[in-house]
């Protein structure tokens, strides 16, 4: 490591303000601060010092991302594999299929292995077009702007392959993320501008603009020809009765869904990670779970003739779609959510009814965190100046 560090001291004057290669010096401090702490300190009495650096934030959010992305592995692998034995399959197709079959560890869903290896035959060609389309035009802007490369990306480019089904086609997944990093957030002006959540932007734009590879029955399991619904998609359509899982399957995560979404518990660990090193909003995940199981209870003690979705009991909201995970991982977002304490509560709050309130009073759209976030970010600042003129009035009136 102290040669890397010595072949990057020597190169940096060639990118830096007057040398040959100035216009890449993004990538250059790009590369730089990924493998190094940042050499630039703030010094003096004047600055607070803290060692909680937004790189270290952006790590630790990407290390609480591990449990989902583990999970996408394994549970993606394992709905493939009893898909392909429920059909009767022997072999995957196309050059997954080639793989496995060299690798020679078939396809039983008991086997640990067999599901993992699998299932990163779906997740890791989503996350490396995701990573390197969106990482082309970041690196891009902030060539034009003349400005750093952002770690922030790094978290968007692992948060939006775990929102999504894993057979979406790999062009889709550029197109998508494209969107998601150029309109979402660099045509506000980049990292602290954008007001949505770039990872939800382009999911949003996936799915309203190719709906049927990204919603319906035949995009959860990868396995061509296989149809199944997911427990939300099935509760829509008959109540609790129509889910096949038990509670602590849809728990687990062990269900078909996106590939990073369906484990309520990889999400808990995620929260303890960015709870206990103060990085996440404990008030936007407290008021997101009050409101939206606050709501879940009172249209369940209500019921309904006609809507399934009425049946089904407060705490089946909790393990099913993306609940948890938009709760944890989306909500929390520290540059598109609410950034007052009172604010917070209200913005969190809000998500909860709104995600409730889309799942069960229309059931042809069962899952409802995506929008529920991206209204809630679109209200953000309005909560903010909201609480910031109350707060101004009340000193006003306190020191009259």
């Amino acid at each position: 490591m102290r040669l890397l560090r010595k072949v990057l001291d020597r190169v940096a004057p060639t990118f830096n303000e007057g040398g040959r290669l100035h216009v890449l010096y993004p990538v250059f401090e790009a590369v730089d601060s990924f493998l190094y702490t940042s050499r630039k300190a703030s010094v003096g009495a004047v600055h607070i010092r803290d060692a909680v650096a937004y790189k270290r934030m952006m790590m630790t959010v990407a290390l609480s991302l591990f449990p989902c992305g583990f999970m996408a592995l394994l549970n993606t692998g394992l709905q493939a594999n009893r898909a392909m034995a429920e059909l009767g399959l022997s072999a995957a197709a196309g050059w997954r299929g080639a793989v496995i079959d060299a690798l020679g560890i078939g396809y039983d869903p008991a086997s640990f292995l067999a599901n993992t290896i699998h299932g990163a035959l779906y997740f890791f060609p989503v996350y490396v077009v995701g990573l390197a389309v969106g990482g082309a035009w970041e690196l891009l802007f902030a060539t034009v702007r003349r400005h750093d490369v952002y770690e922030g990306f790094l978290v968007t480019s692992l948060l939006f392959p775990l929102t999504l089904p894993p057979t979406i086609p790999l062009w889709q997944v550029g197109l998508g993320i494209s969107f998601g990093v150029v309109i979402g957030k660099e045509v506000f002006g980049g990292i602290g501008y954008n007001f949505l959540n770039p990872a939800l932007t382009g999911r949003a734009f996936l799915f309203f603009a190719y709906p049927a590879a990204s919603s319906g029955d035949l995009v959860w399991t990868a396995v061509d020809g296989f149809s199944g619904a997911t427990p939300l998609g099935a509760a829509a359509l008959g109540g609790l009765p129509a889910i096949e899982w038990t509670y602590s399957e849809a728990f687990l995560g062990t269900i078909p869904g996106s590939m990073g979404e369906t484990s309520t518990l990889a999400c808990l660990i995620g929260a303890a990670i960015l709870l206990l090193t103060r990085v996440a909003s404990w008030r936007i995940m407290l008021s997101m779970l009050v409101g939206g199981l606050g709501l879940a209870t009172l249209l369940w003690y209500a019921g309904s003739e006609t809507n399934p979705m009425f049946s089904l009991p407060p705490h089946w909201h909790l393990v099913l779609g993306g609940f948890a995970f938009g709760l944890v991982f989306m909500a929390t977002d520290p540059v598109s959510g609410a950034m007052t304490h009172a604010g917070q509560y209200v913005y969190g709050a809000l998500i909860g009814l709104m995600t409730i309130l889309v799942r069960v009073i229309n059931p042809a759209f069962p899952e409802g965190v995506m929008l529920a976030i991206l209204f809630g970010n679109t209200f953000a600042p309005l909560i903010d100046y909201c609480v910031l003129r109350v707060h101004i009035r009340r000193r006003a009136l306190r020191h009259a």
